[in-house]
């Protein structure tokens, strides 16, 4: 896999409401179907500890996330109505994660600096 210095990882954790686990999971396919199509999408994927669910994913630059969180967003609405938004952090270069800072406001993630790593 690629990874050049713009790539920016997503990080939310979802805390699944009590007896609503199989209605949230049964979103997860059609938001890994919305996702697949995005050019910008280096990685999409769903795991599962107890009652929370995770979501790996990144994409290339800020413009590739901000498209992710409109392709998907109806979809985030209604898992929101199933779990609790308990944790999201967003990784990337300064560059990259300044871009996001305005529009991810209402979201309030941690923000993650990078500051070295491998590029491939």
């Amino acid at each position: 896999m690629s990874n050049p210095s713009n790539v920016v990882s997503i990080h939310p954790y979802f805390k699944v409401h009590p007896g609503k686990m199989e209605a949230f999971k049964a979103l997860l396919p059609a938001f890994v179907e919305k996702t697949a199509g995005e050019e910008r999408n280096c990685y999409y994927e769903f795991t599962l500890h107890d009652d929370e669910i995770f979501c790996r994913e990144a994409y290339l630059g800020a413009e590739g996330v901000l498209f992710h969180l409109t392709n998907v967003g109806a979809l985030i609405e209604a898992g929101l109505k199933l779990a609790d938004l308990a944790r999201l952090e967003i990784h990337g270069a300064a560059g990259e994660l300044e871009k996001l800072k305005e529009p991810l406001a209402p979201m309030k993630p941690l923000w993650f600096t990078r500051l070295c790593g491998v590029e491939r």
